[in-house]
């Protein structure tokens, strides 16, 4: 039977209960039509020649979703060779992709040149060693703009005391070594936090990099990374996209005509395209009445879901089976043997034991983040595509849990004997 709420409409026309019996829970659910929203609105947003929105897959890295975001014309944004790797097996062209890694060995850093990807780099002692292995490999340069930006302290990553980045007061040091080993820079990239709601922050950044541009002569594109906010709540705020494309696109095209020629502009979204695009779907186990507290406990954990305890993220919490009952106020808590919180003090429609309970915002940095802690399976991932729903990811068993194990026989008690 299919329910009428807003999960239902938004699970792209696939009433979510039905999916839940058809995959069991916990089960992940991505809608593709929210995904082509969302990158179409970055495309519409900015009016300049040469524009380029790279995926940043680490959000989701699910085969299937990269090879949707190549068909829609999005490059891709990637951090480990395991995702350049991933990003080629999904049929991006190596040029399509650009490869950021941070404090990754030099070795990584050289299967990534063999692929053939663009290279991002944000260190000093690296661009020295890849000047000199690899002088005739164009190479892009990430700045640290010493920006503090995000949504908190720990996904801001522009600062002065990041790990991330060059510091744009190291510029001339960049200099010395393109000059001495011959590099061609081909692009300069900066990547301040994520959850940022001001452009301001945006456009206070664009004009250290076109600063620094100024020293390069020979450049390509301009990367100015993401980190837009997405809302959380009804009726939360969120980054204005229209709004920053309108005030970058006329602050890029005047510097390239101050340049003098036409650069392209990139974007490396991640969260912005898959967030709202995800449900997370659970089961209630148990109702647990304590003296302070109503406690739901469901059939998932920090093993799934760690968001709400890594970062206090913010997931709205519907009850999927039940969405016009009595409001009533519930701790919605984990089966890890952990603190293991997803909301506290919720307005949930009245939750009885057995009842699915939907969490929103769950296509970013969730299921790409999940574990086998407490040697607990991860879920199985499900796209909804034009109506229909298509299995994109089984879920676990026990053999994989001990697939990789190694048992040596020491200790069993037939060793022993």
């Amino acid at each position: 039977m299919q329910i009428e709420n807003q999960m239902y409409k938004l699970t792209g026309g696939v009433d979510p209960l039905a999916l839940c019996e058809k995959y069991a829970c916990p089960l992940y659910v991505y809608d593709s039509a929210i995904m082509k929203r969302q990158y179409e609105r970055m495309v519409n947003a900015f009016k300049v020649k040469n524009l380029k929105i790279n995926y940043a897959c680490k959000a989701l890295s699910n085969i299937n979703v990269i090879q949707y975001f190549n068909s829609l014309g999005a490059g891709l944004d990637t951090v480990s060779i395991q995702e350049v790797e991933t990003g080629i097996k999904a049929g991006f062209e190596p040029q399509e992709i650009i490869y950021t890694p941070n404090c990754v060995s030099f070795a990584e850093i050289a299967e990534a040149v063999e692929a053939g990807v663009k290279i991002n780099i944000d260190n000093i002692s690296i661009l020295e060693q890849f000047g000199q292995t690899y002088p005739n490999v164009p190479v892009c340069v990430r700045i640290n703009p010493h920006i503090m930006a995000g949504g908190s302290s720990k996904i801001s990553v522009g600062h002065i005391d990041s790990k991330f980045g060059i510091s744009f007061h190291q510029v001339p040091h960049v200099k010395r070594i393109v000059e001495a080993t011959g590099l061609k820079v081909e692009g300069l990239h900066m990547h301040t936090g994520s959850d940022i709601l001001d452009s301001g922050v945006f456009l206070q950044g664009a004009e250290i990099l076109f600063n620094i541009a100024r020293e390069f002569k020979d450049l390509d594109y301009i990367d100015f990374g993401s980190g837009f906010k997405v809302p959380y709540k009804e009726g939360g705020v969120c980054t204005d996209i229209e709004d920053l494309g309108e005030k970058i696109s006329t602050r890029f095209n005047n510097f390239c005509q101050e340049y003098g020629k036409d650069l392209t502009l990139m974007f490396e979204p991640g969260k912005f395209l898959v967030s709202e695009a995800g449900y997370f779907f659970v089961k209630v186990n148990v109702i647990k009445q304590t003296t302070a507290n109503v406690f739901a406990g469901i059939d998932s954990g920090l093993n799934h879901l760690i968001r709400p305890m890594f970062y206090d993220s913010y997931h709205h919490i519907v009850n999927v089976s039940k969405p016009m009952g009595k409001t009533r106020i519930y701790t919605v808590v984990g089966y890890i043997c952990e603190t293991d919180t997803f909301g506290v003090n919720r307005k949930i429609a009245e939750i009885h034991e057995g009842d699915i309970l939907g969490m929103h915002n769950a296509g970013a940095y969730c299921q790409t983040m999940s574990s086998n802690y407490n040697s607990r399976y991860r879920p199985a991932e499900v796209l909804v595509h034009e109506g229909k729903d298509y299995l994109i990811r089984k879920r676990e068993t026990l053999n994989d849990l001990w697939r990789n194990q190694v048992e040596t026989q020491l200790f069993s008690k037939v060793a022993a004997e």
